[in-house]
């Protein structure tokens, strides 16, 4: 008799749920690995990721005798004002993209220039006002009153809470 396979019970990640999906569809694009999409920004840098996108990897057809891959092209989206300095950078993404995976997976990368969508770093939460009640009793301590208004002052500026 076949024991029932344990299944855990409660909410599951969305990221266990999505990864089959998501991977599948990035395989037809031909990225190996989903990593070279969700962790752009890691490979290539910050500034670099918000100018550009990587699209897919274009593999080189290879007879079936050859064992070895060979290296493949990757695609990448980037905003035409930013083309050509992208375009100059490119052996610093294939080295960086190449290192990230571990090995020669890329051997140039081809540009096509169209609009991305901006991404924004999120905002930092307004402070919160600082407890005067707790200020108060805090300058109370000092005598001199310019030295007072210099705490309270203080206090205000880095007392509130994120």
């Amino acid at each position: 008799m076949k024991s029932p396979s344990f299944r855990p019970r409660g909410p599951r990640p969305l990221a266990d749920i999505a990864a089959a999906p998501i991977g599948e569809a990035l395989k037809q694009a031909g990225f190996a690995a989903t990593e070279v999409v969700t962790r752009w920004d890691e490979i290539v840098g910050e500034d670099l990721a918000r100018r550009s996108a990587p699209v897919k990897i274009a593999w080189p057809r290879r007879p079936s005798d050859h064992a070895e891959p060979e290296p493949g092209t990757l695609h990448v989206r980037v905003e035409a004002p930013f083309a050509l300095e992208i375009q100059h950078l490119t052996p610093v993404i294939v080295e960086r993209v190449n290192a990230f995976m571990g090995w020669r997976c890329v051997a140039g990368v081809r540009l096509t220039q169209i609009p991305l969508q901006a991404k924004r770093k999120p905002k930092p939460e307004p402070r919160q006002p600082a407890d005067e009640g707790r200020l108060t009793a805090v300058a109370a301590g000092f005598e001199d009153p310019a030295l007072k208004e210099v705490i309270l002052r203080f206090g205000r500026a880095v007392g509130g809470a994120r």
